[in-house]
């Protein structure tokens, strides 16, 4: 073959190659981002609270409060769906849907208001670390909500009483104070690891 006929031949072939290219159909586009699910938004809304326990934006008493609501939408959705073979109807996920809407609206304003979590000296570190360890559990899923309710509800006890000691000490605790504190935060110390490694689970 003369080389001129190899040229033509080359050029054809890749004429042949592109145009086949060309016809070739394409992949299809990604499908648009399907909505959360239900367990996908409770699992964003329990990330959200965990931050915030950690971070010191959300108080005790704020946790407690969220930890609570969230524990009766845990409730309601888990009693649907017993009584509809395991699945929501479409009536239900729409009040399921309200409710977790609203619920996200009072995590930001917990988030974003004046109320801060405050840790000073010995036993603020003390504070400090068990708001992690609730942080944790809440974010693991190894504290339900109605657990990390009751655990908040005992630190907002402290806190208050923490509170109320130093306001009549001129801002200090006493020895007795601190040794009665110290107590208290091994109990929920001791609240906590139960919490956390008992058989119930926060479903994720």
């Amino acid at each position: 073959m003369t080389r001129s006929l190899l040229m033509i031949a080359a050029a054809s072939s890749l004429l042949t190659c592109t145009i086949f290219a060309q016809s070739a159909p394409t992949s299809q586009p990604a499908s648009p981002n399907q909505p959360p699910t239900v367990n996908e938004r409770r699992e964003n809304q329990q990330d959200r609270i965990a931050n915030g326990v950690q971070s010191g934006q959300l108080t005790a008493g704020e946790t407690k409060n969220l930890e609570t609501r969230e524990a009766n939408v845990n409730r309601e959705i888990r009693d649907d769906r017993s009584a509809n073979g395991g699945t929501l109807t479409p009536g239900e996920h729409q009040q399921v849907n309200r409710q977790q809407n609203r619920m996200s609206q009072s995590i930001y304003a917990d988030k974003h208001n004046a109320a801060q979590q405050n840790y000073r000296g010995e036993v603020g570190a003390r504070q400090q670390n068990q708001q992690r360890r609730i942080a944790q559990g809440i974010r693991s899923g190894q504290m339900t909500a109605g657990e990390a309710a009751r655990a908040e509800n005992r630190q907002q006890g402290i806190n208050q009483q923490v509170h109320a000691d130093r306001a009549a000490n001129g801002g200090r605790l006493t020895g007795g104070e601190k040794h009665q504190i110290n107590r208290e935060q091994n109990g929920a110390s001791r609240q906590i690891y139960r919490e956390k490694h008992n058989a119930a689970r926060q479903s994720r």
